[in-house]
This record gives C-alpha cells, structure tokens and sequence, in this order.
C-alpha cells in the first residue's frame, strides 16, 4: 500500500497568504503611483550593468523590476497585457486592481467569505459604465475651494446609502443629502419648500428632575405644579426654536410625543434618531450650527435664527419598502472650482482605455483573491538533476 503524497516545499495557506499577496500587490502600486498623471514624476532605474532608464511609463518601470513574488508577477503580467491591448493606462490599471484588493481585504477581515466580494465585483464591473459617471458626478457635488484657492474633494462626504427591493441599475444621485429617516408623525408635512433646519445634538422630551434630587412636598397641589413646570419648561423649548423661523428638526435624540404635537401645530417637520455622522455632513453643507444645550455660559436658554441651515426642499420620499429623508439642492461654492469643457479644452483620451483599465484590473484583483494555498517547491538537488545518458550508463542499461 502506498504512502500519502509528499509535497517536498513550503506551504502558505488561509489568511497568511492572502494578506501577503495584498501586500505585494500594494506595494508594487506604491512604485508606479507618483507617475501617475500630467504632474508625474519619472523613476530612475539602474540593472545590474549600470544602464540607467528615466521613465514614467508604467509597463516599462515593471518590465524592469526583478520581481520575485507571484502576487507581484500577475500586476507586472497586467500591466503588460495593458501596454499591448491598448497602450496607455499602465499604470492606472495596477492602482486600480491594488485598491480593489485592498477594499476586499477589509471585507473579508468582517468575516464576508471571499466568493462573495468576487460576486460583487463582477457585478460592479458589469456595470460600471453606469455607475462611472454617477461617481463624478457625485465628487464634483461636494467639491468646494479651500481658503487658499485650491478645490478639494472630501470624498468621505459622499453618503452611500442602501435600500432594499431594487437593482442597482435603479440607483440615483441625490442633489443634496438623503437620510435613512422618517418624520416623527404622520400629521407633519412630508414637503417643505425653503427650509430652515436646526440641527440639535440632545432628546426633546419632557424636562425631568435629575437622579439625587430630593424633593419635600407636605402640599399635594405642589406636586402638580412640579409636573406642570416640567411640561412648561419643555414648550419654552420648543417655542424658541420655532419663533426663529425653523421649520425642519433634525436631533440625534429622541422626541415624546408631547414635543411632537407643538410641531404638528406648527406645520414644521421633525426627525428623531438622526446619526450624528450624517448631523455632522449637513449642518456643514447647510451652514446651520449643532447644538448640545440650549443653554449658555449664564444658564440661560436661548436659540438664535443664525444657528439655521438652509435649504432649497426637504421632503420626505419612499423609495422600495423604506422611507428616506432627502435635503435637495445645497448650495456648495464653486466659483474658483468649475469644471470645465474638455472638448472645448482640447483634452481627449479614449474610452477603451478606462473600459480596459477597469476590467483588466478587476480579473487580476479576482485572480488574487481567489488564492488560498501557496506552495513554493524546494530547489532540486544536484542528484535528482542527474539523468539520461548517465543514468542509463549507471544502471547498465547500455550494455546490453
């Protein structure tokens, strides 16, 4: 009987070697990324005779490289197999597959079994020539000149948000701001035009007395005065904020339903349970200022008009089985920022390059994280090399 099968090497396998493969591929993209762009820098490369290259061409800085680690060796292959089908995009293509891997290697340490960000990666990349423009689009929205005249793009102000019970082809771009919320009572309006948004970091709820306060009461009726302070206490709340003009209320916090009628009787619109992520994004966007207390350093309570956010509408929208909030139309500065007409500028580069780019990478990156073995075989000895003529000589096989 046979004996099991030997493999005479070094074996790699489940997270060691997917994390060292991301790790090869990333720094590969850290070679070729400060080339990449009209404002890239050459690289200077010397082999082993002393011949020196200056380039700025992707393909040719890999080919160059002696790159000895497989991961490695699939970008080099990719950015070569780039160079050939269409001959520009050597470099973006090796960024791009280093990020997906990168992207993938996050979800798959949340426990997301690698098959299935493979799956969603097909299916981005299937549809990438709708979601392509949909992610310009939505850079440039939150694109604004900082105060020394340069634009930026604070890509983490882009909000993704998820609903159930559509394709992803039936994705929309928002102009303004979605939030996954409803209004606290059906009675408020669902649309309001010109809005005035207070942007509240605390629970409006009936004020009650702190824990440890002690309170003696020999008066019955006394009793009833504290409960009806509380309630009055909570309405002056309300009253100030809405004589400022606000006709929308976004908190963090929770709202009772005492709170909720001085709204409805008002015809504002309130929301409850706002993340304070998303608080953060709109009074940044809206110019309204977040409050913790409506309190002052005196300890007085007071709310002023200029604490408001803007708005152009907000209304309430049901999209598949859920209801979202959505702040349309804020105005952002892009005066010293426009985009312009590159048609007009003369500046063209051929589709096939990005369709290429995107779907070269996305294989390699599939290619890569498909890989949970690595096994590196050990270099034959010189006794095992030895064969032909001289072993048919030593077994005496010639003689006859």
């Amino acid at each position: 009987m046979e004996g099991p099968l030997s493999v005479f090497g070094d074996r790699t396998t489940g997270e060691a070697i997917r994390s060292q493969n991301i790790m090869a591929a990333a720094s590969i993209a850290n070679i070729v990324k400060s080339s990449l762009g009209p404002v890239g820098l050459d690289k200077m490369l010397v082999d082993d005779i002393g011949d020196v290259t200056i380039t700025n061409d992707g393909a040719t800085i890999l080919k160059l490289l002696e790159v000895e680690h497989p991961a490695a060796k699939v970008l080099c292959e990719l950015a070569e197999l780039q160079d050939k089908e269409v001959g520009d995009g050597t470099t973006s293509v090796v960024i791009i597959a280093a990020e997906l891997l990168k992207n993938a290697d996050e979800l798959v340490k949340q426990k997301i079994h690698p098959t299935s960000v493979i799956s969603g990666y097909r299916l981005a990349c299937k549809n990438s020539d709708f979601f392509s423009n949909m992610v310009v689009d939505a850079v440039l929205a939150v694109k604004y000149t900082d105060s020394r005249g340069q634009p930026r793009y604070p890509v983490n102000s882009v909000n993704v948000l998820k609903a159930h019970g559509r394709s992803q082809i039936e994705s929309m771009l928002i102009s303004g701001y979605a939030l996954n919320c409803v209004v606290g009572s059906q009675g408020m309006p669902k649309r309001i035009v010109n809005a005035k948004i207070a942007c509240l970091d605390f629970s409006l709820q009936k004020t009650k007395m702190k824990l440890g306060v002690q309170v003696v009461i020999t008066d019955p009726e006394k009793l009833d005065q504290i409960r009806q302070r509380e309630s009055d206490i909570t309405k002056e709340r309300i009253q100030k904020i809405l004589a400022t003009g606000a006709n929308v209320i976004l908190t963090t916090g929770g709202i009772d339903d005492m709170c909720l009628k001085y709204f409805v009787e008002a015809g504002a619109m309130a929301v409850r349970r706002v993340l304070k992520r998303d608080l953060k994004r709109i009074a940044k966007a809206s110019g309204a200022t977040i409050l913790s207390t409506l309190a002052n350093l005196e300890g007085e309570e007071t709310f002023e008009a200029t604490m408001l956010g803007q708005a152009e509408e907000v209304v309430q929208e049901r999209i598949c089985d859920d209801e979202l909030i959505l702040i349309k139309k804020i105005g952002l500065d892009l005066i010293n920022g426009k985009p312009r007409d590159n048609k007009q500028a003369g500046v063209f580069e051929p589709t096939i390059v990005k369709v290429k780019s995107l779907k070269f990478a996305t294989e390699a990156a599939i290619t890569i994280l498909r890989i949970d073995d690595l096994i590196k075989l050990h270099p034959e000895s010189k006794d095992d090399k030895r064969g032909g003529y001289e072993d048919a000589v030593h077994s005496g096989a010639l003689d006859d």
